[in-house]
């Protein structure tokens, strides 16, 4: 079975609630392998359900099979990618302003199978995957109110990953080569110094702590928060890529009265004196 994120939009619109602690109770009888702890955690299943379409299904381990490939842990991106389809990276926020935090994994444009920070069980999700488009989904939250939430794929925003990883090689080369008595060891991250203490018993990890500006700042032109509304859920999608989802989901998106579609155009991440062809996708619940 297919979904895609045009679906996912659709899903939330015709499901109309956004309230947590009413969608997740905590005497819900949910069938899952991965129980929900914390407001990012049903932020998580929210985005999955949405993708699924499984918001009142109960069984959701045989909903969530059909569609996704992988699910991913805390400490490795991404946090779920769908069947033969897209990467899927959910974040959570409290504000429409404050910066987003990547941790170790800097923006991505596309995950590609041979990042180092993915783990085996994602690189073998599925046979012979090379490259897939990246999603971001931003959810802000007050409280268990979900208030907004922002589809938007990472090459809306990201540079290509050679700006980042040059940024961070430039980094470990500079540490390895400096005058010190440590020992520096190469990682999946910045780098390691070991031994740094006269009777040689301490190391120093050193990772990346990447945060990314909001996107609702960055694009403020077009996700302005409507005071009159309630819920609103957006997305933002390079032009070619809405063309490649299905003519039927694109056909409910662009009829529907209730949705604004609008084709915009954005800054080239990669050389900002172009601008790529993009649509905005937003249904405000008033």
């Amino acid at each position: 079975m297919k979904t895609n994120t045009l679906k996912a939009i659709i899903n939330i619109k015709n499901f109309n609630k956004n309230d947590f602690e009413d969608i997740y109770p905590r005497n819900n009888k949910i069938s899952t392998k991965n129980r929900i702890n914390s407001v990012g955690d049903s932020l998580e299943f929210f985005v999955k359900d949405a993708y699924s379409n499984g918001f009142k299904i109960i069984d959701k381990d045989e909903i969530y099979e059909k569609y996704f490939s992988f699910f991913g842990s805390k400490n490795h991106p991404p946090d779920a990618i769908v069947k033969h389809s897209d990467a899927i990276e959910v974040k959570k926020t409290g504000s429409f302003s404050g910066d987003i935090q990547l941790n170790s994994s800097y923006p991505k444009s596309k995950l590609f199978a041979d990042n180092p920070l993915i783990t085996n069980a994602c690189r073998l999700c599925e046979d012979n995957w090379i490259e897939k488009d990246m999603v971001y989904v931003l959810g802000v939250m007050r409280g268990k109110i979900l208030v907004s939430i922002l589809f938007i794929y990472g090459d809306c925003f990201a540079a290509e990953a050679r700006i980042y990883e040059d940024l961070k090689d430039s980094i470990t080369d500079y540490l390895e080569s400096s005058d010190n008595t440590s020992e520096f060891s190469k990682t999946n991250e910045i780098g390691r110094l070991n031994n740094v203490d006269p009777l040689k018993i301490t190391n120093l990890r050193i990772r990346g702590m990447w945060l990314l500006k909001n996107p609702y700042h960055i694009f403020n032109d077009y996700l302005q928060k409507d005071n009159n509304s309630n819920f609103t859920v957006c997305s933002i999608i390079l032009k070619n890529k809405f063309d490649s989802f299905p003519d039927e989901d694109k056909k409910i998106i662009i009829d529907d009265e209730d949705i604004k579609y609008k084709e915009i155009r954005i800054k080239n991440p990669d050389n900002p004196a172009q601008f790529l062809d993009a649509v905005l996708i937003r249904y405000d619940r008033i």
